[in-house]
């Protein structure tokens, strides 16, 4: 099936991780090139764009709650490359330790919030500014949540709180401003659950949390990173995915909030 993403510059956000890599991979394996973004996982991402290729993948370094940083790095794609056609939002943190409201820092929730949600917005307004200068019929935005933002997850309310921004208020208002500088643009939005990423690793070493993780699913399994891959692919596709935008799509094996196994 042809996706039509061969030749298009597609820009990963957090690509060292174990989602952003997946998807740069999909997206190579497409006939598109990609802009691997990383912060402090220099190591991994350069690894990534050596498997990929130097004709392929290209490295851009930048914090991304840093609007200077954003803005340089932006000039620099755009320098190479001269043109984006779609950016994959995936940066972000999710802190282990369980922490209820009562007991959470200040401090904590504005690095959460940064991190995960004005990350996003510094990341998205950066394309949209390009898109208004270079003129084109066809973009898209795929931003990665979460299923804490559809069920919330106790002790971790700064992160459910900044995806659920994120998938709801950024994604959907989004949607209606792309088609302003790209009449065919899309906003869509990835929510998965559990995936094993070496983010998670170490908490998928303890069968209890497999266990608990995956009793609300009727699918018993954890995600691996390339489920998520294949749907940030068809979404970001201007083939597969010409009329879909404004879509929150949960990537969770059917997860519910209610308990379907014992």
């Amino acid at each position: 099936m042809n996706t039509s993403l061969a030749g298009t510059v597609q820009v990963v956000t957090g690509a060292s991780g174990g989602i952003g890599a997946a998807v740069a991979r999909a997206f190579v394996a497409e006939g598109a090139r990609v802009v691997l973004h990383h912060h402090r996982g220099g190591e991994r991402a350069a690894a990534l764009a050596s498997e990929l290729g130097g004709r392929r993948a290209t490295l851009a370094r930048a914090d991304l709650t840093d609007e200077r940083d954003v803005d340089a790095m932006w000039e620099r794609i755009v320098a190479t490359h001269g043109r984006v056609d779609g950016v994959v939002v995936n940066a972000g943190i999710w802190i282990a330790e369980e922490v209820p409201v009562c007991d959470m820092s200040l401090a904590q929730w504005r690095h959460t919030l940064d991190t995960d949600l004005t990350s996003a917005f510094l990341t998205c307004r950066g394309f949209l500014r390009h898109l208004k200068a270079v003129p084109r019929d066809d973009a898209s935005i795929v931003l990665i949540g979460s299923t804490a933002a559809l069920f919330g997850e106790a002790g971790h309310a700064d992160y459910s709180a900044a995806k659920a921004a994120m998938s709801y208020g950024l994604t959907r208002s989004l949607k209606n401003e792309i088609v302003r500088v790209a009449p065919r643009g899309r906003v869509n939005c990835v929510c998965p659950g559990w995936v094993a990423t070496p983010m998670a690793e170490d908490a998928l070493r303890d069968p209890g949390v497999v266990h608990r993780a995956t009793c609300t699913m009727p699918m018993r399994k954890v995600a691996q990173p390339e489920d998520v891959a294949s749907m940030v692919v068809a979404l970001a596709s201007p083939a597969l995915g010409a009329h879909v935008s404004g879509v929150v799509l949960p990537v969770h094996g059917g997860m519910e909030g209610r308990l379907l196994h014992p």
